[in-house]
């Protein structure tokens, strides 16, 4: 078990694959809502939903990312969010306003910057070309439910991993989203990370990978702060 991640019931998980489970993921939302706000001073902005309850299958089985009272952390879209293209982190097309939970939803206002590349996304989405949305997070503590057992707050039944605390780290318009059914394509999901080396480094070096793009992304975070 990594230092500073709990768990509150346990399957088994290979120990060099945790990395990979707690590292940077993202996720897409099969049924989200982008929509433009009304009044004048806010012809950039848009209400969209980013992340929900629904079951995502993973490498390690199903992932769900909880909504209760306290699961989310919002700190970071609060306070220095970001909107990017992609997931690209060199295209940062606007920033988050506010973000909230509500109905078992993540929500966020956001608003586009004017720069040429932030125009033509915006353009794209006011004009109901790009409808895709998707959220790029860590998970702090998970919840393992086993096979026909419940969560502890009785509203899942397992098998099942539940996100019970999990922050997002920014939002993405998204063109061509994953198959909503089998997830979204984190950097390293079951097969995705290939490596000859059979002495344990490669794994060390996936999970590794991982932290880093967070770390990327906290970089550009405070660099859209400061600007």
């Amino acid at each position: 078990m990594r230092k500073g991640k709990k768990r509150m019931m346990t399957r088994a998980v290979p120990e060099k694959r945790r990395g990979e489970r707690d590292g940077a993921q993202q996720r897409f939302l099969s049924e989200c809502s982008i929509r433009a706000m009304e009044g004048e001073g806010n012809e950039r902005k848009f209400i969209l939903s980013f992340s929900s309850e629904e079951p995502y299958d993973r490498w390690f089985g199903t992932e769900i990312l909880s909504h209760s009272d306290g699961a989310v952390d919002l700190g970071r879209l609060n306070s220095i969010g970001c909107v990017l293209y992609n997931h690209n982190r060199d295209k940062v097309i606007g920033k988050i306003v506010r973000a909230w939970v509500e109905g078992g939803r993540g929500n966020a206002e956001i608003e586009f910057d004017k720069d040429a590349d932030s125009e033509t996304v915006f353009q794209k989405v006011a004009g109901g070309t790009l409808k895709g949305v998707s959220v790029g997070y860590l998970v702090d503590v998970w919840e393992d439910v086993a096979a026909n057992k419940k969560s502890s707050d009785g509203r899942f039944t397992g098998p099942c991993s539940i996100a019970t605390k999990w922050t997002p780290h920014e939002i993405s318009i998204v063109s061509i989203p994953a198959d909503p059914t089998v997830g979204v394509g984190r950097s390293r999901e079951e097969g995705a990370f290939q490596d000859d080396r059979t002495d344990g480094t490669a794994e060390k070096a996936a999970g590794e990978e991982g932290a880093g793009s967070f770390y990327f992304y906290e970089k550009q975070l405070q660099i859209n702060q400061n600007s």
